[in-house]
């Protein structure tokens, strides 16, 4: 870990930076998909493809990580993404208000600004977290990832309130306003909290070496099997858990009987259960490090097989007729949700320091990509499997069971690869609780892992 260690409130400012990240983003993705849709009446499909420009430019996050470990800082990254984040969000929102009147303009201006949020995102995110996990100690990496995500959310929710407010009556003239004034504070508040935060800078490459190239950084990144396996574990997971957001309001309504309010109350639950999960996750991981129960890798599984259990009660649900608690199981499901996604993160942030030395924005830049293409898919894929299914399957209830029951699948998958996640190749280690004083081999999670010794 190069520099000293972050407390607690260092860890805090990182979180007011990803609080700023969201607060752009959610005006993107929420507020300016709502003024298309409602005040423009353009298509639905619009927004989502735009989004999905976002995720797609989100393949670039490897690079960007690869250029902050040449550079040996993380703050000019961090700091110069926030603003090309800036400049996308209010370009979004100006290409939104010249849809009014000059539709195939606006769409191709949205496409660039979204195309640009998509970079900010990559440059920002990516470098964020390879500082977490350079700097943060081991014992509270679970509860930082819990700080910073939470803070996130917390931006989510206190930009769409109050921009939600200042946006009647809606006008063009105001909606950029506004989005001008919540991209300049983002700006500003991520300057102040990096300030004088991360220090001097790591050398980038060893003194006379000659600088790297990124496919050849890439390419060793990818020959390690331990990256390799969580960049699919990645991948699978985040697919299983973004599958389920465009299709459990729809499914309340179909099969319950629920109304929009009541379903978007129900959403609003398994969020309330994904926040107990984190910090159930977070002070696992804090107090228990060490112990079996405590151990990252523990909990990451038990969270895959939890939200595969409770898929399948959705699934069990979808063919009581009605006759099943819901509320209980969508916040069981927010719970497993939320414990397998710190779990998750904070593995992530273990594992960026694993292998070869300085490639650690590689890594998280190559896991980054992994989730954000899986989140781009999982919502499209889980919206068209229930399409499919119900054209398929004459029983609603039937169709929407079939759907749970695969994303269950999918978690059950995730858990088999988390599972494998740092066994050597050759098979040929063993868990040493007794951490006695012979060499340790690789981690796994918190558990130590000890060579076996040849009979």
């Amino acid at each position: 870990m190069s520099g000293a260690p972050f407390g607690w409130w260092a860890i805090v400012r990182l979180g007011l930076v990803q609080m700023s990240l969201g607060a752009i983003v959610v005006l993107t993705t929420s507020t300016l998909n709502r003024v298309m849709v409602v005040e423009l009446a353009l298509p639905a499909l619009l927004p989502g493809l735009l989004v999905g420009v976002h995720y797609a430019m989100q393949g670039l996050r490897p690079r960007m990580g690869f250029g902050s470990d040449v550079g040996g800082r993380r703050t000019p990254w961090i700091a110069g993404g926030m603003a090309v984040l800036a400049l996308g969000g209010v370009a979004a929102a100006g290409a939104t208000a010249l849809m009014a009147t000059e539709p195939v303009a606006g769409t191709l201006a949205a496409v660039l600004a979204f195309a640009t949020i998509g970079v900010g995102v990559s440059a920002a995110g990516t470098s964020l977290l390879v500082l977490l996990a350079k700097r943060v100690p081991e014992p509270r990496r679970a509860a930082a990832a819990t700080i910073v995500w939470l803070m996130m959310i917390m931006g989510f929710a206190v930009t769409a309130g109050v921009a939600g407010r200042l946006l009647d009556p809606y006008s063009p003239q105001r909606l950029i306003a506004v989005t001008s004034v919540v991209a300049l504070c983002a700006v500003l508040l991520t300057l102040a909290a990096l300030f004088r935060l991360e220090g001097r800078a790591a050398p980038g490459a060893e003194p006379g070496q000659p600088r790297p190239r990124f496919r050849e950084a890439l390419a060793e990144v990818w020959a390690e099997p331990q990256a390799r396996r969580f960049t699919v574990f990645v991948f699978v997971s985040m697919l299983a858990y973004s599958a389920q957001d465009l299709i459990l309001e729809p499914f309340a309504g179909a099969v319950f009987g629920y109304s929009p309010g009541e379903s978007t109350q129900l959403a609003g639950l398994q969020h309330g259960g994904a926040f107990a999960g984190m910090l159930l996750a977070a002070f696992a991981g804090s107090r228990l490090a060490g112990r079996q129960l405590g151990t990252l890798r523990a909990w990451t599984i038990g969270g895959c097989l939890a939200s595969a259990l409770t898929l399948v009660g959705l699934a069990g649900a979808g063919l009581s007729e009605g006759e099943w608690p819901l509320r209980a199981n969508v916040f069981a499901l927010g719970v497993a949700n939320g414990a397998f996604a710190i779990a998750a993160i904070a593995s992530m942030m273990r594992l960026a320091g694993e292998g070869h030395a300085r490639r650690e924005g590689v890594r998280m830049g190559l896991w980054g990509a992994a989730q954000a293409l899986a989140f781009g898919i999982g919502g499209l894929a889980g919206a068209a499997a229930s399409d499919l299914a119900r054209w398929l399957i004459s029983t609603t209830g039937w169709a929407y069971a079939t759907v749970f029951a695969l994303e269950g699948l999918l978690f059950v998958a995730s858990a088999v690869l988390a599972a494998r996640i740092g066994r050597a190749d050759s098979g040929e280690f063993r868990i040493d609780p007794a951490e006695s004083g012979r060499p340790a081999g690789p981690r796994v999670g918190e558990l130590r892992v000890a060579p076996l010794e040849r009979g």
